[in-house]
């Protein structure tokens, strides 16, 4: 019997949904099914990415997923603040199901309907219903595992209305003057409009735990000490982002359903450094639109592969972040990266598009040490012989 789809798409977030996408752009002859267990396709959250991160051709495919744009960040620093001629874009939840929606027909788009089984050519549905395909790709989100060695980006956000103009001129994507605690502590703002804010209380930290009512504070506070006067909470975001220290990606690809390729956060796909996946997820998007079929052993082997290929290219990254959390002690977390914002526009562009040159990297571990080198050069050993 001829499957009911070519490609099954488990989980409604937002590699599934570039995916879906994408090939609606490229593939139209390909029925595809998405299904997410919440409300609404991509759920309620906010993604961003640099200049650099994706191509001339990706801005263009991705254009209309995109709320806003500037041509230029800051950051602030105890010691120096700058601001940089490096674009930054954010998209949202939103953008994302109204895209899905303008480009699958109805009966494929499903919400609210967990999936309660899933292998390389079906899905099985709460309600019994099950989807047979050509393939089935796995977008649920990065499950609790012990073969990757993370640590954690973690937020609340409020959008907000000021009563006056808040006067930014772009993003601040790092204000790290205020208080350190719980890790590396940073605020996050990007302005919608005029007097339209969003906020975020950001921590890079090695635990997951999140105190919502006092980071609800801090913002508060925060907006109070720029002069900002809230008159409204528009809404609110949390979040929990993995960074990555190390880890057998082979070993926790291997924990999925055998035969069933997975994407997003559930193949490890995010930068190690910021936890940001909207770049990851817009290559693999084309990736998959370009295979030569939708058959089951296809993309799993071809998904596998590229996330290997990903993490493997990013080994440096991990051993910033081992630098990071392992061998910095109280506030030096935030002297790292101001010390790293001391780089020009470009190859701070680079890092974060996880583009970097062997050249780029001797100058971020060259110059003043932010930590003592005996204590991080042991950390680093310790870490490689096994003694995390």
């Amino acid at each position: 019997m001829k499957p009911e789809f070519d490609l099954v798409l488990a989980g409604g977030g937002l590699a599934n949904g570039l995916i879906a996408l994408r090939l609606a752009q490229l593939r139209p002859d390909v029925r595809v099914a998405i299904v997410e267990s919440g409300p609404a396709i991509g759920g309620d959250h906010t993604w961003s990415s640099f200049g650099l991160d994706i191509n001339e051709e990706q801005r263009r495919w991705t254009h209309p997923l995109f709320a806003h744009r500037w041509d230029c960040y800051s950051v602030r620093f105890p010691r120096h603040a700058r601001t940089l001629a490096v674009g930054y874009g954010t998209t949202n939840s939103e953008r994302l199901a109204a895209e899905v929606a303008r480009s699958l027909p109805p009966d494929c788009i499903l919400t609210e309907m967990p999936v309660v089984a899933i292998t390389p050519t079906s899905v099985t549905l709460a309600n019994q219903r099950v989807l047979t395909a050509s393939g089935v790709i796995d977008g649920r989100g990065q499950k609790k595992t012990d073969s990757l060695d993370l640590r954690w980006q973690k937020f609340l956000g409020q959008e907000v209305e000021l009563a006056a103009d808040h006067g930014l001129d772009g993003p601040i994507i790092m204000d790290a003057t205020v208080p350190q605690h719980d890790g590396y502590r940073f605020v996050y703002t990007l302005p919608y409009g005029p007097r339209h804010v969003l906020i975020e209380d950001t921590y890079f930290s090695d635990g997951r735990d999140l105190a919502p009512d006092l980071l609800r504070k801090h913002i508060a506070d925060y907006a109070v000490q720029q002069g900002w006067d809230i008159v409204r909470v528009i809404r609110e975001e949390a979040g929990i982002l993995p960074l990555a220290i190390g880890g057998d990606i082979a070993k926790f690809l291997d924990e999925g359903t055998p035969g069933v390729a997975r994407v997003g956060l559930a193949a490890g796909l995010f930068h190690p450094v910021t936890g940001y996946s909207f770049p990851d997820s817009v290559r693999m998007a084309d990736m998959v639109a370009a295979l030569p079929d939708f058959s089951s052993a296809t993309i799993h082997r071809a998904c596998r592969d590229h996330a290997i290929r990903v993490w493997n290219s990013r080994g440096m990254y991990r051993i910033l972040n081992r630098m990071l959390f392992l061998a910095a002690q109280d506030e030096e977390r935030r002297t790292i990266l101001e010390r790293f914002y001391e780089h020009p526009d470009d190859l701070v562009g680079r890092l974060y598009a996880a583009n970097n040159r062997l050249t780029d990297w001797r100058r971020v571990f060259s110059g003043r040490p932010p930590i003592p080198p005996l204590r991080a050069l042991g950390t680093l050993l310790r870490y490689e012989l096994g003694f995390k």
